[in-house]
């Protein structure tokens, strides 16, 4: 629940957070959601968010990290947003590495590159600063993240990607881990290739100058929210470089030198 309390009434909150899950049951994107919440009002956006997650997810789904979104600026330009967001993963949202991902399951699919970070310690007390949060870092992977929209033709405002839970979809880690010592995150580059042919690139300063300042903002965040950090998490902390659409039949490969590489497949029929 957001730390300030938002006007808007209880109804109109549930209102939007049916209009998104019937969305994402039916496979049929909806309208965006500015008839209901302002396009800026980020508390009721979080507020729906929880209420989108609990009917979709249900009250037991298994949280296994959260999301971190529109870190990148060529990202934030792609959405027409300005500033990053966060959403929660849940464990039927990771894939295997190499394994194919049911285009089905998604709306409107597009691929980014990321690092995730595996939380060796809880992220809830003390300045939550870029030093705390490298101490709690276990592991850095690679990590690929499908986004999605249950918003029509990703027209969106700031308030409809936070309410759609950061328009989360899959994602994917590689198998291989390193730790903090061995790599620097805001030193890496990447290269995203889609089919063979590459799509995106980019480099870790693109996250926010460096992924870890994003994990530092995503620790303060949830702690304000009453929802930390815990250890064994996986926290995925935003694009490398711009997003790019995937269909049935495509293959996605990411390479990050020194953190390997990961990769998915699409199969299926897109229903429409």
């Amino acid at each position: 629940m957001s730390p300030v309390t938002s006007q808007v009434d209880e109804t109109v909150v549930a209102e939007a957070a049916r209009r998104l899950a019937d969305a994402a049951a039916s496979r049929r994107p909806c309208a965006p959601l500015r008839d209901l919440i302002e396009p800026d009002d980020v508390h009721t956006a979080y507020r729906v968010q929880e209420q989108f997650n609990l009917l979709r997810a249900g009250p037991g789904a298994e949280v296994v990290g959260r999301k971190i979104g529109a870190t990148s600026e060529a990202v934030q330009r792609q959405l027409g947003v300005d500033r990053p967001d966060f959403g929660v993963l849940f464990a039927d949202m990771a894939f295997g590495q190499d394994g194919a991902i049911p285009i089905e399951r998604l709306l409107q699919p597009r691929a980014e590159a990321e690092i995730a970070f595996i939380l060796g310690a809880d992220l809830a007390d003390g300045p939550l600063d870029d030093v705390q949060c490298r101490r709690a870092v276990g592991a850095m992977a690679p990590a690929l993240e499908v986004v999605d929209s249950r918003i029509a033709g990703w027209d969106i405002s700031f308030a409809d990607t936070v309410a759609d839970n950061a328009s989360s979809g899959v994602f994917v880690l590689g198998e291989e881990r390193r730790s903090l010592d061995e790599l620097e995150p805001a030193e890496v580059t990447m290269r995203m290739e889609i089919d063979g042919e590459t799509a995106s690139t980019g480099t870790g300063r693109a996250c926010l100058g460096d992924p870890l300042h994003a994990l530092s903002w995503l620790a303060r965040q949830a702690r304000d929210f009453g929802d930390p950090l815990r250890a064994g998490q996986v926290i995925l902390s935003g694009a490398l470089g711009p997003m790019r659409p995937v269909s049935a039949g495509a293959v996605v490969d990411v390479h990050i030198p020194g953190l390997s590489h990961v990769s998915a497949s699409f199969e299926g029929k897109a229903e429409r």
